[in-house]
């Protein structure tokens, strides 16, 4: 079954070919914020399903533009993608209250997520659920001083020591927790097991949990 991310890939794409407008492959790949090898698969796909049409036009580029057929798998991939997000929302936001349970017992009280984007709001909904406090969050790369009402901090020096880390970076939770292991060798740090991140042998149990007592 095709996950969230590639439906909403799909869906993306026949969504920037519905007005038929002249669009090269790598303006498309810019737009989805995919690789322009993955964009000429799924354009070759879609058409040889007769989801979508071309037409030549000037300077060897292509003009797209969907087909009856093509009108009525954007209604079904719109149906389909909610689904897939109802199903992730509740999925990630039973882990992030497994994750602050385990904080509550431990007498932890508040904590910092690592990383914004969705996976952030559903643990903050988690976090106030659970009577966890959120403190910041972590994320150097961001202009904004918050997020969602809370600071947004730039590095580890700027995070209280009895604080939880909680990543909720979905685009590269791994990068994110290597960062915060090396930055660290004392904080514990939390994950959800759907962001699969990896935890060195030596380091289980001593600084990272994936939602319960590890």
């Amino acid at each position: 079954m095709p996950d969230k991310a590639s439906i909403q890939t799909e869906l993306d794409l026949i969504a920037a070919l519905e007005r038929g407008d002249v669009i090269s492959q790598s303006a498309l790949s810019k737009r989805l914020e995919v690789s322009v090898g993955l964009v000429n698969a799924l354009l070759r796909r879609v058409i040889r399903k007769g989801l979508v049409k071309t037409r030549k036009a000037p300077y060897r580029r292509w003009a797209y533009y969907l087909t009856p057929k093509g009108l009525a798998e954007k209604s079904r991939l719109v149906a389909k993608y909610l689904e897939a997000s109802l199903g992730f929302f509740r999925k990630a936001r039973d882990e992030y209250g497994q994750i602050f349970m385990a904080l509550r017992r431990a007498g932890v009280d508040r904590a910092v997520l690592v990383g914004r984007g969705e996976l952030a709001e559903i643990a903050l909904l988690a976090a106030r659920e659970h009577e966890i406090r959120i403190v910041g969050l972590l994320d150097a790369e961001m202009n904004e001083g918050s997020f969602l009402g809370i600071p947004v901090l730039r590095g580890l020096h700027d995070i209280d020591r009895t604080a939880g880390l909680v990543i909720t970076a979905s685009r590269h939770p791994q990068e994110a927790y290597d960062r915060l292991m090396g930055a660290s060798a004392e904080r514990i740090i939390h994950a959800p097991p759907l962001l699969r991140v990896v935890v060195a042998p030596q380091e289980r149990g001593a600084k990272a949990s994936n939602g319960s007592d590890v």
